[in-house]
């Protein structure tokens, strides 16, 4: 399997309102852009967009290192609340409905064909990779606005 590494990020102005989403794919030595918009979003659907979207991008399986700024995705990963909530008919622990559900099942298959590794980094701490979709996420926010 190739090892491609992933770094996430999405942007949202005013939660909910105009959003943008940025990934850069890095394999052997080569980095790749990608990066999107929505007029009317979350932050949260931005960050798992960018995922979804890197993850899409990729022509054959591949093992993965995945790095996001997002509690949000990575810990629903990780800690294995999304398969939780998908044998619960999409509920959470406290029976209320699961947020972006649409997006989950759409991520969900992805992870299936791809070996990923999810690891939080923290944002705008200095992190290149981190720095570089942070910019071109809120690029994209700005042409909503």
């Amino acid at each position: 399997m190739r090892e491609v590494t992933i770094y996430t990020d999405g942007s949202c102005s005013k939660n909910p309102g105009p959003g943008g989403w940025a990934a850069v794919l890095i394999y052997n030595g080569r980095e790749k852009e990608i990066f999107g918009g929505e007029k009317e979003t979350t932050n949260n659907r931005m960050e798992m967009t960018a995922v979804i979207e890197a993850l899409s991008s990729l022509k054959e399986p591949c093992r993965v290192q995945l790095f996001s700024d997002s509690k949000y995705v990575v810990d629903s990963i990780n800690k294995k609340w999304v398969y939780s909530w998908e044998k619960k008919n999409w509920k959470k622990s406290d029976g209320s409905k699961a947020l972006n559900i649409d997006l989950w099942q759409k991520l969900l298959p992805l992870l299936k064909i791809h070996d990923v590794c999810f690891n939080w980094v923290k944002g705008h701490d200095n992190n290149k990779y981190n720095e570089i979709c942070d910019k071109l996420a809120v690029q994209e926010t700005k042409k909503f606005l």
